[in-house]
């Protein structure tokens, strides 16, 4: 895309979509019954959980990151090895060029700057696709699990559907199994990939560039998925910690699969950075809606984590990348 194109897909249509579904919102919390209640509801739960609630957050967000870095810590080490520090500042500063990217994916960017072998860079960032590979995997499985208990009990059925229900429900979870057993045969025979690029013409001389994803045994694709899960587990506490300190009232793992479903469809629908919080607002209130009328708590908890777990860690890495820069020219 030339300079002009991404102007206008990034800032115009972006601010446009996100003040659309931001003036949805409002209007959705405007009408909401007991606005006034919830609100000081919220506040209560504030004055006697915020504290430590806040802390564990901030905690979370750096336990989120830094399995991250230790991910790409592995999958860097065949290029060079890196220590866990220099690997958690490139992912903070891949953070910080992936806010204006859609769907964060200037995030490989970032990191590559961290990479000292020129000739490498390119095929770092096939190695941080297998890392995104593996968290994808991870987001996918929970979050079908939880669109299967979704459909199971807030899809409205009438008596005379039961059985037509009752077998689309297997249906559906028959396709759930195929489609999480490819992906994961896909990940566990990654040479797949590799063997596209060589009979693909066009892409035979790039063959290079992702050779790299072939050198991990399924060891190592193990372990990255186990370190994805475990990131997983931290955001999904993140959420669900400030979701009870703002007064939302629910089980605790049925906050869990609701949240699964609303990462599987942010993972989904492309998007750009301006508009990513309005659409997280808005796909939160459908799905966390059917657990908790308290709207206005929900919008406040998707908001402080995006700012937690996205914003704050954007702000740290364009303070690394600064410093960088600076090095480079003296």
């Amino acid at each position: 895309m030339n300079k002009n194109t991404k102007i206008i897909l990034n800032y115009l249509l972006g601010a446009v979509l996100f003040t659309w579904l931001a003036w949805s919102i409002y209007n959705q919390l405007l009408h909401q019954p007991n606005l006034k209640s919830s609100l000081q509801q919220m506040i209560d739960t504030l004055e006697h959980k915020g504290v430590v609630a806040m802390l564990l957050v901030l905690i979370g967000m750096l336990v989120n990151w830094g399995l991250e870095a230790r991910k790409w810590q592995m999958l860097i080490k065949p290029l060079q090895p890196m220590p866990f520090l220099r690997a958690f500042r490139a992912i903070l500063s891949g953070v910080s060029f992936s806010i204006n990217t859609p769907n964060r994916i200037g995030e490989y960017g970032g990191r590559v700057l961290y990479v000292s072998n020129n000739r490498s860079k390119l095929k770092a960032i096939a190695a941080t696709m297998v890392g995104s590979f593996s968290q994808l995997i991870v987001t996918i499985i929970f979050g079908l699990t939880g669109f299967i208990y979704f459909v199971a009990n807030f899809t409205p059925v009438r008596p005379e559907q039961v059985t037509g229900y009752a077998t689309w429900e297997k249906i559906s979870f028959g396709v759930v199994l195929i489609i999480c057993g490819l992906v994961i045969l896909l990940y566990f025979r990654l040479q797949i990939i590799l063997s596209i690029f060589e009979r693909i013409p066009l892409l035979r001389k790039a063959r290079i560039f992702v050779q790299i994803i072939v050198r991990y045994s399924n060891a190592d694709l193990e372990h990255l998925l186990l370190l994805s899960a475990l990131r997983y587990v931290v955001f999904s506490a993140q959420y669900l910690i400030l979701l009870d300190t703002l007064g939302v009232e629910m089980l605790w793992w049925q906050g869990f699969l609701m949240n699964a479903v609303i990462y599987l469809v942010m993972a989904i629908v492309p998007t750009v950075a301006i508009a990513e919080l309005g659409l997280r607002g808005k796909v939160s209130l459908y799905f966390m809606g059917f657990l908790s009328m308290n709207s206005p708590a929900i919008i406040a908890a998707t908001v402080i984590i995006w700012l937690v777990n996205l914003v704050l860690p954007a702000v740290l890495g364009s303070v690394l990348l600064l410093g960088i820069k600076i090095f480079k020219e003296k």
